[in-house]
């Protein structure tokens, strides 16, 4: 088959776009897949997404953007035609095409009118839609009026097994801020979280976090080290692939707080929609210490493979009885490394070829 994969936030390489750059590279063992994007950016993605996700795009080419716009919707229907299946992940948007459409979703779409007739007839011509989650998927089934799949995002574990455990906290996220100055993955709410924790006592431990930024957001990134002056706290930014695993083997402890704080019966697309970092976090043996929200749920078994945290006092006693019991952290670790293991090898190559069929 002749595939072709569209995703709108391709210049981002976040955790989102692995998504879609996983499946691109898992459909390029058996099919030819193409990946609509301007052409001369080829070299640099394949080369970025090596380097920054681990993933292997040598056998996938790119194609003109049909997505753009600058195109017709003329022209971007007939160019469907040149392809088997178009796998789209969208953000709230459905395009007309000629060809077989599988719709992807990461997120809440809570401003899309599903209802309306317009989206109605454009989805009659979805071949299938498929979610990154069952959190996600939960709210596009009801405000699209469909039946959707959810294929967990494919988490490649590469524990570099011989490093040894140091006392630290990590935490791994992109960095965003809204037009409200709200910093979407809360590393300002950790940072005070743990320095909270070391002005009751804590002593011994490190707070590293571990952010992918983009240059215009760089300057905001600062009032986060501005927070930090004084404690135990390291940001890094942009780092490699191989640098992040480093981090996540030496670790002990995971945080997460996407969601905290926020209104999410409101606007669920500001709870963390699966977690994959979480995951990775977890087949290196970091306990997770997370916000009790969105995809989070379907990854961290509460007090078996690491906590679920309703509150900022959630967040410090549950973090102090890992640091005060090292049985109890080290129990957990092993039961963490076997949780991720479900999202792990072959799982998404397999069932996303199920779904492309």
């Amino acid at each position: 088959m002749k595939i072709g994969l569209y995703d709108p936030y391709l210049d981002t390489l976040s955790g989102g776009e692995k998504y879609i750059l996983s499946v691109a590279s898992c459909l390029s063992s058996q099919h030819e897949v193409f990946i609509f994007w301007d052409k001369d950016k080829e070299v640099s993605i394949k080369q970025t997404a090596f380097k920054k996700l681990g993933i292997d795009l040598s056998s996938v080419k790119f194609y003109k953007n049909i997505f753009s716009k600058d195109t017709s919707l003329m022209s971007r229907f007939f160019d469907s035609r040149k392809f088997d299946a178009i796998v789209y992940l969208s953000d709230g948007s459905i395009p007309f095409l000629w060809t077989k459409l599988f719709l992807h979703f990461q997120f809440p779409i809570e401003w899309v009118d599903g209802k309306s007739i317009k989206t109605r007839i454009k989805l009659f011509f979805v071949k299938k839609i498929f979610c990154n989650s069952y959190f996600t998927k939960n709210f596009i089934d009801k405000k699209l009026n469909v039946e959707s799949e959810v294929l967990y995002p494919l988490v490649d574990l590469r524990t570099i097994k011989d490093m040894k455990k140091e006392n630290v906290i990590l935490h791994v996220g992109r960095f965003d801020v809204d037009f409200h100055e709200s910093n979407f993955k809360k590393q300002d709410v950790m940072i005070n979280i743990f320095k909270k924790m070391v002005d009751k006592g804590l002593k011994n431990w490190e707070f590293k976090l571990i952010v992918g930024v983009k240059d215009k957001d760089k300057e905001k990134l600062n009032k986060l080290r501005k927070m930090s002056g004084g404690y135990s706290i390291e940001l890094m930014e942009n780092i490699s692939n191989k640098e992040l695993w480093e981090y996540y083997s030496k670790a002990k402890i995971y945080w997460h707080a996407t969601g905290y704080g926020e209104d999410l019966q409101k606007y669920p697309e500001k709870a963390e929609h699966f977690g994959i970092s979480t995951v990775e976090a977890m087949g290196a043996g970091c306990v997770p210490v997370v916000f009790n929200a969105g995809g989070q749920k379907e990854i961290v078994e509460n007090d078996k493979n690491g906590y679920l945290c309703n509150n900022i006092e959630d967040f410090i006693a549950k973090t102090n009885g890992l640091i005060k019991e090292e049985k109890l952290l080290k129990k957990m670790s092993i039961a963490s490394i076997k949780r991720s293991e479900m999202f792990s090898g072959n799982r998404f190559c397999n069932e996303l070829e199920k779904i492309i069929k």
